[in-house]
């Protein structure tokens, strides 16, 4: 296996006229626990998308786990989306079994003891649970596997503080020195606990990228205030 779980050489993607991507390169270590991070608009979700192929880029490449996307790559993603996707008719505990089939990484009895601890109703059918709910129930399928990538767009948008906590503690728990979670966010300050590393993006850009030790003993400044800086500065 490649030394880098993750290797972004110049992708690029336009809507139309307007570029969302622009030559964005990066490679992430396993082991690791990476903020993207950038404000609404910034290209986090296009990106996220891409590394999930579910759209194409307009050039560059991406490599997982040192192997060109691929079908094959999908065994080894995980993915949380920004929006729920889940099909609404079903309940939760066929959801669970819906993934336990499809995923040979995925751990029923992971799912199974946070949707427990999160006191999701696993009889309950998906369409009838809040909004709030429904995104816990999209992470607790995505972090109950035991993937090479985790890949979590905005993953704690629409819950509350507590619950936060709840997550960043499956995250921690979850991952392993084989594995790398990208969290793509604009909650800075929820996140920069859990951060090994931070790459800010804007407009398309790659604009830092950093470990948050570094930022910290260099710029002496925490992730989120660094990063109100910088994305201060440029709306000047």
């Amino acid at each position: 296996m490649s030394e880098y779980i993750l290797q972004c050489e110049g992708i690029c993607k336009s809507y139309g006229a307007k570029a969302a991507l622009k030559d964005v390169s990066f490679s992430l270590e396993a082991g690791k626990i990476v903020g993207l991070l950038g404000p609404n608009g910034s290209g986090k979700t296009t990106l996220i998308k891409i590394l999930n192929q579910l759209i194409q880029p307009g050039g560059g490449s991406a490599f997982v786990c040192g192997e060109p996307l691929s079908d094959k790559s999908k065994g080894v993603i995980s993915y949380l989306p920004d929006r729920v996707t889940l099909p609404e008719k079903m309940r939760v505990r066929e959801l669970i079994e819906l993934y336990a089939d499809f995923y040979e990484d995925f751990s029923a009895d992971r799912a199974n003891e946070m949707t427990e601890h999160l006191g999701v109703d696993q009889n309950a059918r998906f369409k009838t649970l809040s909004k709030g709910t429904k995104e816990k129930v999209q992470l607790i399928l995505a972090m109950s596997r035991r993937a090479h990538l985790y890949l979590l767009d905005e993953p704690m948008g629409g819950v509350d503080p507590a619950t936060r906590d709840y997550i960043l503690d499956t995250i921690i728990s979850n991952f392993g020195e084989d594995s790398t979670i990208v969290i793509s966010t604009h909650l800075i300050a929820d996140v920069e606990k859990v951060l090994d590393e931070a790459i800010f993006i804007r407009e398309g850009e790659i604009v830092m990228q950093d470990s948050v030790d570094n930022i910290r003993s260099v710029h002496r400044k925490s992730v989120d205030e660094l990063f109100r800086e910088v994305f201060r500065c440029s709306e000047n």
